[in-house]
């Protein structure tokens, strides 16, 4: 526990209990003190102080009553040790005044506001009445104070409306002369405003119009300008269309003259080849011109599949497709998924293609006979990885064109009087074929076939 520093016995103390301050200090008391706790500062150590102004130890004076002030005053009220180590720094600093307060007797010369300070401090006898008497006569002399300033205040403005009553009797005149001047030239600036109000009006009406012009000729242009680009954009796609069907031209030109000669080279070898087959299949020995060749009359003709397609034979029987294969140059095109979904359709269509691919390669090495198998490929995702066997060509349709399709652009790829036969229970495809010279037979017909080759 901490002892009370030396000034501060229990005389004190019940001082303390007994008086207390029923107000906040006056204003320039609460200064005073803060200015004499401050000054006491740099004779106190640190452990002297209170916890919350040992941070100010360091400071001048100036700044701590600055930063400080409002925490050494809570410091000095609530604190009773630290208000008596201040009180003995305030003996020794001013023992006159302190000696004097404490006996009762303040000096009639002192400053109140010194005089309160000091006893707030040192708490003597009646030291409540001493701050209340500071405060007091502190707000009487700001009173007397403000009251002398505010004397002289109003006799300055006594004597500045004496100095404009003076002015307005020897300018009065002065004033009516610059009135009526300032009046006429109002008049005038009115006059111009008027005029000047008016021309902007008329400036504001021909720039609408102009601005409305100018928005009619823009628009055209831009109407103009867009024909212009529209119409340009149309020749180009006109001209790239020229030019692609000018290249397509120039293609077919190169192209055409290939593809009819491999036509024509083609049909030749089909004419050949059943010359030779009627020759072996008649035996006929050689022979000079006869008076009989000059008789009119029926010559054998080549085979066809139309004179087979009269013979005696079953649609479905095998024998007719070997009949149909064994013509010279013979085309053998097959609807593949019509074939494999009328003979194992719950087969995986991979498995169907392998399966219907590996019988076409067995039958192609039989015959000799040319092969083509045609899948639908309009809905593959991706293309089929697959390796065609030997001696059939494997075609899959593009995208937007049916496997029906493509079968009838290969019949009518091939030249007049070759042999082709297609096979498809499709009807439409079947009368479609028929129609271009070409024989079908079902799938069923070519499915036992296959099954006599395995």
């Amino acid at each position: 526990m901490v002892e009370p520093a030396s000034g501060a016995g229990p005389a004190d103390a019940a001082g303390d209990a007994a008086e207390a301050l029923d107000r906040p200090l006056p204003e320039g008391v609460r200064r005073r003190v803060v200015a004499l706790v401050s000054d006491a500062f740099g004779a106190l150590t640190v452990a002297d102080l209170p916890a919350q102004l040992r941070q100010y130890a360091r400071f001048t004076p100036t700044r701590r009553a600055k930063f400080a002030g409002n925490a050494m005053a809570a410091a000095v009220e609530t604190d009773p040790v630290f208000r008596s180590r201040v009180a003995d720094k305030l003996r020794e600093a001013q023992a006159d005044l302190a000696g004097a307060l404490e006996s009762g007797a303040p000096p009639a010369a002192a400053d109140p506001l010194d005089v309160a300070a000091a006893a707030f401090v040192l708490r003597p006898a009646g030291w409540v009445k001493l701050v209340a008497a500071a405060g007091e006569e502190a707000q009487r002399a700001d009173a007397e104070r403000v009251g002398e300033e505010s004397r002289r205040e109003l006799e300055r403005l006594r004597e500045e409306l004496e100095h404009v009553r003076e002015l307005q009797r020897t300018g009065g005149e002065q004033v009516r002369v610059e009135l009526e001047a300032a009046r006429k030239e109002a008049e005038s600036l009115q006059r111009r405003l008027r005029s000047a109000l008016s021309d902007v009006k008329r400036g504001e009406a021909a720039l609408r119009k102009v601005t409305a012009e100018i928005d009619g000729i823009r628009g055209e242009a831009a109407t103009r300008v867009a024909a212009a680009e529209s119409e340009s954009r149309r020749l180009k796609s006109r001209l790239a269309e020229v030019e692609a069907s000018l290249e397509t031209s120039r293609r077919a030109t190169r192209e055409g003259r290939s593809i009819e000669d491999m036509r024509l080279r083609l049909l030749l070898d089909t004419v050949l080849d059943a010359a030779q087959g009627l020759r072996r299949e008649l035996a006929l020995p050689p022979v000079n011109t006869r008076p009989a060749d000059t008789v009119d009359a029926v010559e054998p003709g080549r085979m066809t599949p139309k004179d087979i397609a009269a013979r005696a034979l079953s649609e479905t029987d095998p024998a007719l497709l070997d009949q149909l294969l064994a013509l010279p140059q013979a085309h053998l095109v097959v609807d593949g998924y019509n074939v494999t979904k009328t003979g194992y359709p719950t087969m995986p269509l991979e498995k169907q293609r392998l399966r219907l691919l590996g019988g076409l390669s067995m039958l192609a090495a039989q015959t000799g006979a040319e092969m083509t198998c045609v899948f639908d490929g309009a809905e593959l995702a991706a293309p089929v990885l697959l390796a065609p066997p030997r001696g059939v060509r494997v075609l899959f349709s593009k995208a937007g064109v049916t496997a029906d399709e493509l079968i009838r652009q290969l019949v009518r790829a091939e030249p007049p009087g070759r042999p082709v036969v297609v096979v498809s229970t499709d009807r439409e495809v079947a009368d479609g074929v028929a129609k271009a010279g070409a024989r079908p037979v079902t799938s069923a017909l070519l499915l036992k076939r296959l099954s006599r080759v395995s």
